[in-house]
């Protein structure tokens, strides 16, 4: 072999060839030359590489990076070229020391792989198993799987490899499975998962659940019946579909399929209505109609589509075949399928124009849709007692099948488990007979009914009023009465011991308490009885503790229209003492008004009593009506007196947000009664009652309304002063409109400048509250009094001159506010105070000096036009009393007239005499 010149060692080598020369057994010395000599050509750098593995061949360093630059020369090369027999040959050298190192192998094996080298790489595979240890076996059978999977290779040797793999490692048979399965080799998949499935203890390195699995393997056996043999798969499919309750209709539906790919049609069908018939989900039962409706209907076209095929061949078979007698079983000629058509033909079994029947199957199948879907939701609860009622109204117009479903129904249902209620079916069963003109055997239904234990007495007493019912539709009015007192018979003693000494005491032993049964029978006593049955009955009720207000009024109303009145009142007597309030509140109001319309005043002392206990008893938010029932008995017979000191209890007695209508009432009837002077006290006690600040102020301009309509400019205006505390400016805009037209109508300069100040103090008093005190102090209905406002100044640290000045603002009346019998101060003209030791108003500091003359009274002299006395004033009792005294002389009459003026024309006279 001639060696070129470029291959000798150049100048710059001689120093690295000197220490090599020196100690050619040193690593150290070969890996410097190596790399100085990086950048020379690879066939120099391969003389030296050959050079040192000549002298060190165990070195892997060596032997891996003369390796790599080996491979990395001929990666761009094909396959076929020399270089890759020289690389083969270079690891084949290599393993000779090396074949304890798997990433030798490795490397070796991929570059096989990749030269496609099939036998070659196989034994080279199989010769790195055998040099390395067990422990490192899964660095190579990782490549050598990648390898059998490939295409090309025969799949006899990959099924060897893969086998011999699950020996080494069983946990990955599922990439075994997935082999298969993409080889096509349905029949050994289809055993492997079995047994994966069967083993209990298998563990997923996937990740998959055994669900999921399941599916997997149905999925498989059904898309392939055909080809996969010796699996029980009725029985595989089964138990998954008891096991994975979750896919119940896909599980029916693939073993459906299973049948239907193996050409067993009938059996597919039998499949589909089993799963029809098992399944307690509506979405199982979806997935499996659909599916058989599909089915069916796929069917049905197939064979239209064959039979239209089939009549060609037979009109071309007729027209070429020629009559004759021989008998058919001799022709050797004939096939099995046509000997078996032209001996079978006409045969009624072996008609195939079944298209009619296939129809008629499909229609069949969509017309049972909603009963079958109604049995899955009976199947998920039978004790629903609504789906069984829509059962039966899906067989209308059949009553056979409604009679059969109601007997199931009752079967079924517990009472006691029952969504419903479960006497409703009993009911709608007899009165189907009872339809059906069948009263004998709706009474039967009724009879069997009442003696079920149902879960409330109600139900039991709702059965036997509607056995009552359906006699009396049929004029059975005896037999009526007859079932009502067997219905509220008592037991005996020795029954109620019997049923105790069991523990279970049923509802047939409570059935005589049921006041629903009660009532049902006293309506009965009385369309039907005399009046001494239904007194009874009632009296029974009464005892039973049983009874209800509107018993009780029954009860009474009946002994009124019979003319008992005294018993009535003695009945509704009854009714108060056994009812509290709010049930006793209709009691009570009509046993009074019945009580006044029976005797007005003939027994007035007892009314009084009635009335006083009555509202005794009564809280607070139901004592107005029975004081104004009071009232009008006192206005129609008896005292005004006594009316006014009803209306005024009555106000003190009704909650406050009633306060203001029952003074509103109090007022009314006074005015009407006394005149319009007595309703002064009721307005100031109505003012000083403690009402809600909005509530005094209504009252406030209602008052200074009737003082302006008397006259009373002064102490109208006074009310004005009084209420402006009430009345925000800003807020309340119609208070200071009302009083600001009164000062243009009644007053004059100086009352309106009061005015005007009494409303600016207002609003800064308003003002500084607001700035001042909590925000919550803003939202109370009622007033603070004086000391608690001073309470919360001081919290809030506001100075005392300033909280002197604030309380004057906030309260003009503060000398009297510790006073429990406060009055109300009028004040005139805003300078001078009243007499009888009311409020005392500020002086007028902004008076305006006006021109002499504005002011001479002495000059001009004005007439006062003088004003009749309203006739509310007088009231409706002088009018009484004018009435009766029309017959007397004219001086009892002027004296009686003096008499009967008020206090306020009085003293009218008296300055005018």
């Amino acid at each position: 072999m001639i060696v070129g010149k470029e291959m000798y060692p150049s100048q710059e080598d001689l120093l690295y060839e000197e220490e090599v020369l020196r100690n050619p057994f040193s690593l150290k010395l070969w890996w410097r030359y190596l790399i100085a000599r990086s950048d020379a050509p690879f066939k120099k750098r391969f003389v030296i590489y050959e050079r040192a593995l000549k002298a060190l061949p165990g070195s892997y360093k060596l032997w891996y990076a003369y390796l790599r630059e080996r491979l990395d020369l001929v990666r761009n090369i094909p396959v076929t070229h020399s270089l890759f027999q020289a690389l083969n040959n270079t690891f084949e050298r290599a393993l000779v020391t090396m074949h304890k190192l798997p990433r030798i192998w490795i490397m070796y094996l991929q570059t096989l792989t990749d030269q496609k080298l099939l036998a070659r790489t196989r034994h080279t595979f199989d010769r790195a198993l055998c040099a390395l240890p067990v422990t490192q076996h899964d660095r190579i059978w990782e490549p050598y799987l990648v390898f059998v999977s490939q295409k090309g290779v025969p799949i006899e040797t990959s099924l060897r490899v893969y086998r011999r793999y699950l020996k080494y490692d069983p946990t990955h048979i599922e990439d075994f499975i997935e082999f298969l399965v993409n080889s096509s080799l349905w029949q050994e998949a289809a055993e492997r998962l079995a047994s994966v499935l069967n083993d209990d203890e298998f563990y997923s390195i996937k990740g998959k659940t055994k669900h999921r699995l399941w599916l997997e393997l149905c999925d498989l056996l059904t898309r392939h019946a055909t080809e996969v043999s010796g699996l029980n798969v009725d029985a595989i499919i089964r138990g998954g579909i008891r096991k994975f309750t979750d896919e119940v209709g896909r599980l029916w539906t693939s073993l459906a399929e299973y049948y239907i790919r193996r050409n067993l049609h009938e059996k597919a069908r039998d499949i589909f209505e089993e799963g029809i018939m098992t399944v307690v989900t509506v979405r199982d039962f979806s997935v499996i109609f659909d599916s058989y409706s599909q089915f069916e209907e796929s069917m049905l076209a197939h064979k239209m589509e064959s039979v239209s095929s089939s009549d060609e061949e037979e009109e071309g078979e007729e027209e070429n075949d020629v009559d004759d007698d021989e008998d058919v079983r001799l022709d050797l000629n004939l096939s099995v399928a046509k000997l078996e058509k032209k001996i079978l033909n006409g045969f009624w079994l072996h008609d195939a124009k079944d298209i009619d029947l296939r129809i008629a199957r499909l229609e069949d199948l969509i017309n049972r849709r909603p009963e079958l879907a109604n049995s899955v939701l009976l199947r998920q609860n039978p004790h629903n007692v609504e789906q069984w009622h829509r059962r039966v109204k899906l067989f209308e117009g059949n009553p056979t099948k409604q009679i059969l479903t109601y007997t199931e129904a009752v079967r079924t249902v517990d009472p006691n488990k029952a969504v419903g209620k479960p006497h409703t079916l009993w009911v709608n069963f007899a009165r189907l007979y009872e339809n059906h003109k069948d009263i004998d055997n709706a009474r039967v239904i009724f009879d069997k009914a009442v003696q079920v234990n149902y879960k409330t007495v109600d139900h039991l007493a709702t059965l036997y009023c509607e056995w009552a019912e359906m006699e009396l539709r049929h004029k059975n009015f005896k037999g009526a009465l007859d079932l009502m007192r067997r219905a509220t018979a008592e037991p005996s003693v020795e029954v109620k011991r019997r049923v105790a000494a069991d523990g279970s005491e049923p509802v047939q032993i409570k059935l005589y308490k049921s006041l629903r049964l009660w009532t049902f029978y006293v309506d009965l006593e009385e369309s039907l009885g005399t009046l001494e049955s239904t007194r009874s009955v009632y009296e029974r009720i009464l005892d039973l503790r049983i009874a209800t207000p509107q018993i009780i009024l029954n009860y009474a109303f009946l002994l009124e229209e019979h003319k008992y009145f005294e018993d009535a009142f003695k009945v509704y007597e009854r009714g108060v003492k056994i009812f509290k309030y709010p049930h006793v509140k209709d009691i009570w109001v009509t046993y009074l008004s019945k009580f006044v319309k029976r005797y007005g005043k003939t027994k007035l002392e007892r009314a009084r009593e009635l009335f006083e206990h009555a509202v005794e008893t009564a809280p607070a938010d139901a004592v107005k009506p029975l004081y104004l029932q009071y009232a009008k008995l006192e206005e129609d017979y008896g005292l005004a007196k006594r009316a006014m000191k009803v209306y005024d209890q009555a106000t003190k007695a009704v909650p406050n947000n009633e306060k203001l209508s029952m003074y509103e009432i109090y007022i009314a009837r006074a005015a009407e009664i006394f005149g319009v002077p007595k309703t002064r006290e009721i307005y100031e006690q109505a003012i000083e009652s403690g009402l809600p600040d909005k509530d005094v102020k209504a009252m406030c301009l209602k008052y200074a309304d009737l003082e302006k309509s008397l006259g009373e400019i002064d102490r109208s205006r006074g009310i004005f002063v009084f209420a402006s505390q009430f009345a925000d400016p800003r807020s309340d805009g119609d208070f200071w409109n009302k009083w600001h037209e009164f000062e243009v109508q009644h007053g004059n300069e100086d009352t309106f400048r009061e005015m005007l100040r009494i409303k600016r103090s207002v609003s800064a008093s308003y003002s500084q509250t607001h700035f001042i005190l909590p925000e919550y102090m803003m939202q109370k209905d009622q007033r603070l009094n004086l000391d608690d406002a001073r309470d919360k100044l001081k919290q809030a640290g506001v100075a005392e001159d300033e909280m002197a000045a604030l309380e004057r603002q906030l309260a003009p009346a503060a000398s009297n506010a510790k006073d429990s019998s406060r009055k109300v101060g009028f004040v005139s003209a805003g300078v001078e105070s009243q007499s009888d030791g009311g409020i005392k108003a500020p002086a007028n500091h902004e008076d305006i000096e006006l021109p002499e003359g504005s002011d001479s009274d002495e000059d001009e002299k004005v007439e006062i036009a003088q004003k009749d006395v309203p006739s509310a004033v007088f009231g409706g009792l002088v009018h009484k009393r004018d009435e009766a005294e029309k017959d007397g002389e004219d001086q009892n009459k002027d004296k009686d007239g003096d008499s009967r003026l008020g206090a306020l024309e009085r003293i009218k006279r008296q300055k005018r005499a």
